[in-house]
């Protein structure tokens, strides 16, 4: 079985969460009225062009989310961009250009510049966590500290900087935490037997249930000795040090090399590459959305 979790694509159903998100947004702004501003300013004849232009390094992603909320708002804009999505992008390089209505123009401006900075920003620092990482196995994956109602959207824009997709929800995996297995000790279950039962209720379902990811949480090596022979496909390692880290993958290789050892707890910038190097196989880390910077993005009006 892989102990891997289906990647998050640009595909019908994150646009139709991107759409849903955009509407929230123009109403926000509008609450069902209009921007007076543009109405009494400019008028609604006059046409424009503007280029959204980089004020910073960074990743780009989210370049669908723009022609959606014109869409959404009805604006005769176009968008044109040469980029692709993962793109690295400089300070003063055009991102893209958008031509219309300058009214339109206006009135969603603020509204594609917070979905795209945003969508950026965590593409962005994820590349600056695999780059950290350097050459070491270990992958850079991302978790559900994520803005609620985002959640697919800024991990798809982790993959775009060049990061993995944890699981997506409670429902396509069993993640065994801390608090699981706190209440579970309770009724007389240890950490292994959490994750055998796990597994036969699993079974036990009508489908699907067979294929699913069972991950479970330790913080101590000797939690990890009593997992390991229960056979659960990923054991995530909670705020453990490096030597430690180091003397996991030793209990691991000499109990069940098949299992996956994944290292997690508030890892940073600054912490990674050591923590990388201790040949763990993977990284979880909430800071890729939790702590992101939306990118620096501006536009220049050419009128």
């Amino acid at each position: 079985m892989s102990a891997d979790f289906s990647p998050i694509r640009w595909d019908a159903t994150l646009e139709a969460d991107c759409r849903k998100l955009i509407r929230l947004a123009l109403d926000e702004d509008l609450a069902g009225e209009r921007d007076w501003t543009t109405w009494a300013i400019v008028g609604d004849d006059r046409s424009a062009t503007a280029d959204i232009v980089a004020r910073a390094p960074g990743i780009v992603a989210g370049l669908q989310a723009p022609p959606l909320v014109f869409a959404e708002f009805g604006a005769k804009v176009e968008w044109d961009s040469t980029l692709q999505d993962g793109a690295a992008i400089e300070p003063g390089q055009k991102v893209a250009t958008m031509a219309g209505n300058a009214g339109d123009l206006l009135t969603t401006e603020r509204t594609v510049l917070n979905f795209l900075g945003r969508l950026c920003g965590i593409a962005t620092l994820t590349a600056r966590f695999v780059a950290a990482a350097g050459s070491a196995r270990a992958r850079v994956y991302d978790t559900r500290k994520t803005t609620p109602g985002w959640r697919r959207l800024e991990k798809y824009a982790a993959r775009c900087g060049g990061g993995h997709n944890h699981r997506a929800g409670l429902y396509d995996a069993v993640l065994i935490k801390d608090n699981h297995l706190a209440l579970s000790s309770q009724q007389g279950l240890k950490p292994a037997d959490a994750v055998l039962r796990a597994r036969q209720r699993l079974c036990e379902r009508s489908s699907g249930g067979q294929g699913m990811v069972v991950e479970v949480e330790v913080d101590t090596l000797d939690q990890l000795r009593e997992v390991l022979p229960a056979g659960p496909d990923i054991v995530l390692l909670d705020n453990m040090g490096a030597d430690q880290l180091r003397q996991a993958i030793a209990v691991r290789d000499a109990v069940a090399p098949e299992v996956v050892l994944e290292a997690s707890g508030g890892i940073s910038l600054s912490s990674v590459a050591e923590i990388a190097a201790t040949g763990v196989d993977r990284l979880s880390v909430g800071a890729l959305t939790h702590s992101a910077v939306s990118l620096d993005l501006g536009l220049d009006w050419r009128y």
